[in-house]
């Protein structure tokens, strides 16, 4: 098996490893699309409330295509789920084709409800996922542990990294992205598929974040430990006033000035220019850093911020005609969690709800601080 290539940025907190066993199954992993808003009940489109088991979200649109008679391209849906696990989620289609539905049967998918609608579903229609995690071999000491890490990322909220799935099998995606930015190919030859082109490159720019908001983490923890003398050797393009701002905030996650920050849990972007007003409302979970999707049309970062993104995106620059460009939360915070230890069985549950483009596998490998595929 080729070597994984897959950038493995960095935790927030400083637990230990957590010793318990994961399995993304569809007993262990279940994940519940959360709308954005209630369907309206009439209009020319049906909203079908799917639960499939170890399936792609594209293998169930083929499903229901088969039975229909549905084009791809007429379906609709707010966001890709993973294969492995149980996931329920909301598709879209003509309402013309809804009486070819009534004898569907299929053995890893299951249709929970219609409704009628006004329009079709598009990526990002979604409030967020709710998700039900079950971890086996847990002894009583480790379920103190997970008790603990569970409550710490609630309480102090957790870096939101792209998961693995971006990467691909073997890490090697973003790499790909930026030999069809430099040059047109992948693997050498010209690449004519513009869906995988635009996912490739995705890729990159999702490695890209995940390297400048380990970067962030690294500064906000290196803030907590290091001295100003250390902290000025480490980062000679930050100035002695940015980096005394740095040690004063007693937050973990250190906002910079400059930064682009954004009303959360959704809202418009804008810059960061009062530290001590805007550091007030990020404690309270009103605003949140926002990490730069690189391209054209992204909203720009000043000053020691920009000079922080510089240090990961320069490359990047080359290219920026070539990307759209955007922002992404990079601070985020668990919301509905829960957890649960049956002591007999040797299980720990977890509970929780996060917001859409955020995923589940980074929140568990945060709480665990390991490969949970190893």
């Amino acid at each position: 098996m080729q070597e994984t290539t897959i950038f493995k940025p960095l935790y927030a907190l400083t637990h230990a490893p957590i010793n318990a066993y994961f399995s993304k199954n569809s007993d262990d992993f279940v994940v519940r699309e959360i709308p954005l808003y209630a369907f309206s009940g009439q209009g020319e489109h049906l909203i079908i409330e799917i639960c499939k088991k170890d399936m792609t979200t594209q293998e169930a649109l083929q499903a229901l295509s088969e039975i229909s008679g549905v084009k791809m391209r007429d379906f609709g849906y707010a966001g890709l789920k993973d294969k492995q696990g149980m996931t329920t989620q909301f598709i879209s289609m003509p309402r013309k084709f809804e009486a070819m539905l009534a004898n569907f049967s299929h053995e890893k998918m299951k249709i929970l409800s219609l409704a009628a609608h006004d329009n079709k579903l598009r990526i990002g229609h979604l409030k967020g996922n709710s998700f039900f995690i079950r971890l086996k071999k847990v002894m009583p000491s480790e379920a103190a542990k997970l008790e603990q890490a569970v409550r710490n990322v609630g309480e102090s909220g957790y870096p939101n990294y792209f998961g693995y799935q971006r990467f691909g099998k073997y890490g090697d995606n973003a790499q790909s992205g930026l030999e069809l930015l430099k040059s047109g190919t992948v693997n050498g030859k010209k690449s004519k598929n513009p869906k995988l082109n635009d996912f490739l490159i995705s890729a990159y720019q999702s490695d890209l974040f995940n390297r400048w908001l380990s970067k962030r983490v690294e500064i906000s923890r290196f803030a907590q430990d290091f001295s100003l003398a250390e902290l000025a050797q480490i980062y000679p393009y930050l100035d002695g006033a940015i980096l005394k701002n740095l040690k004063s905030q007693k937050r973990f996650f250190k906002l910079i000035e400059g930064e682009v920050l954004g009303h959360y849990p959704h809202g418009k972007c804008f810059l960061c220019e009062d530290l001590d007003a805007e550091g007030a409302r990020f404690d309270v979970r009103d605003i949140t850093s926002c990490g730069l999707i690189a391209g054209a049309k992204a909203y720009e970062a000043q000053g020691a911020a920009k000079a922080v993104e510089d240090q990961i995106f320069a490359q990047a620059n080359e290219f920026k005609a070539k990307m759209t460009g955007s922002r992404r939360f990079a601070w985020c915070y668990l919301e509905d969690a829960s957890y649960k230890y049956n002591e007999e069985k040797a299980h720990f549950t977890i509970n929780f709800t996060l917001q859409k483009g955020s995923y589940a596998t980074v929140v568990l490998e945060e709480i665990l601080h390991k490969n949970i595929f190893e």
